[in-house]
């Protein structure tokens, strides 16, 4: 039904080629340069994280398009950013991150209401705070937004930011199972950010009158992610608003894009998303997504949130915007440039049995026993049957013309950029 409804679609927008309708345009939200400063400085500062060695922007860094340019992140017992990232010699990490981390941009926009690659934070008018989370009804209040609810969420994470075990005593919070209640991790992250004397000025300056609660920390680093991070003023934006046109091959690309390539049957709207989930084979590996009494390495996608047949690894549709600088692609990273993603595309089916590991671009894991594609035929075959995509066919020069326009989509939004310090004095983003 979904392939149907896919190739129904792909035929609407071929009819139209140049000539789309993407309808309003992203309203993004006012900014005010107090928090949005504030929230810079915690974004940056690895005070968040259990052991202090780990900030937001471990991985997500404007050196690597809001990413770390790499297919599964080492987090917590990490030393460097990017593809240089290594582990450490006296905190060796249990496992990488299970997926790639995704990029910031435009995710201020309003339209932007479901968020990791799975969905399992999104706006939910039926729940507290109205926002559906992992944590249901023990969810805190206070979250502006589901970006400043789901901007949190690594700290959680032993293996992203909150360390194991009892390394620290943020870590052993989150292994009892004390989170968001008061006293757990969150608020034991607020009070250490509350002990500091410059953020409790900047707090008062920025929210007078209110405690330093980690919902406001996490309400004011939404806050720079959606002021640094807007980026609507690419080429195409330019060219769709009466400025200057794209030049021929992006031009070309851009028919083929709503036209005979179908791409914006997902890729949708002003930021190229539907904010839908769609299984299109993507090879799978790495530790997977599984519960603590499970034992195995899949990431079956959404369907671990809906529970719906339908939604077997289902993944978020991407934003295409900057998607030049986010390289590599999949929930997992599995391909490394845009070519190898959209080869994909042609023949999902036939890409998953055909894929090779050298395509992932994995920093060595000493001891790591995760570096594995699913070699279960089983396996392999259940993420081809639940496959979206029919097979299509394109030429070089189409494909070409395809990557010609995904850059006339870019636009670097440099604004604050990285602080020199932060106010806890440990590194900018760590080690």
């Amino acid at each position: 039904m979904k392939r149907l409804f896919l190739s129904l679609v792909a035929a609407t927008l071929a009819s139209s080629a140049q000539g789309q309708d993407l309808g309003p345009r992203p309203v993004f939200p006012e900014a005010d340069p107090a928090r949005v400063e504030l929230g810079q400085l915690l974004f940056y500062d690895p005070i968040l994280s259990g052991n202090r060695s780990v900030s937001c922007a471990t991985c997500h860094h404007p050196d690597f398009g809001t990413g770390d340019g790499v297919s599964l992140a080492i987090g917590d017992g990490g030393i460097g950013l990017g593809p240089k990232r290594s582990i450490g010699d006296d905190n060796h990490p249990e496992q990488r991150i299970p997926r790639n981390a995704p990029g910031l941009w435009n995710l201020g926009a309003a339209e932007f209401t479901r968020f990791f690659h799975d969905g399992r934070l999104e706006h939910d008018p039926d729940q507290p705070n109205g926002i559906r989370t992992p944590l249901g009804a023990d969810m805190t209040l206070g979250f502006d937004s589901p970006l400043a609810a789901q901007a949190m969420f690594p700290v959680l994470s032993g293996d992203e930011m909150a360390g194991h075990y009892s390394e620290n005593e943020i870590s052993q919070l989150v292994r009892q199972g004390l989170l968001a209640q008061p006293g757990g991790a969150w608020d034991g992250i607020a009070a250490r950010v509350s002990a500091i004397p410059e953020y409790r000025e900047r707090f008062e300056a920025a929210l007078p009158g209110q405690d330093i609660s980690f919902t406001a920390i996490a309400n004011v680093v939404a806050d720079f992610i959606a002021f640094e991070w807007r980026a609507d003023d690419s080429a195409f934006d330019r060219a769709m608003t009466g400025g200057a046109p794209l030049p021929p091959k992006a031009r070309a690309g851009q028919a083929l894009f709503y036209g005979k390539a179908g791409c914006a049957a997902c890729h949708s709207g002003w930021l190229q998303t539907d904010h839908d989930f769609h299984a299109i084979a993507v090879p799978q590996f790495g530790p997977g997504k599984a519960a603590r009494f499970e034992n195995h390495a899949r990431d079956e996608g959404r369907i671990r949130v809906t529970g719906d047949a339908e939604d077997a690894f289902a993944f978020r549709t991407p934003s295409l915007r900057n998607v030049t600088l986010t390289a590599p692609y999949g929930h997992d990273g599995a391909f490394a440039t845009l070519e190898a993603v959209i080869r994909h595309h042609l023949d999902p089916e036939a890409s998953l049995r055909a894929y090779d590991l050298d395509q992932a671009m994995l920093p060595d894991f000493p001891g790591a026993r995760d570096d594995v594609v699913l070699s279960s035929a089983a396996e392999i075959d259940a993420i081809a049957a639940a496959n979206d995509l029919a097979p299509s066919s394109l030429t070089d020069d189409e494909i070409a013309d395809l990557i010609a326009f995904l850059h006339a989509l870019e636009d670097r939004a440099e604004r604050l950029g990285v602080p020199a310090s932060v106010p806890s004095g440990l590194p900018v983003t760590g080690p």
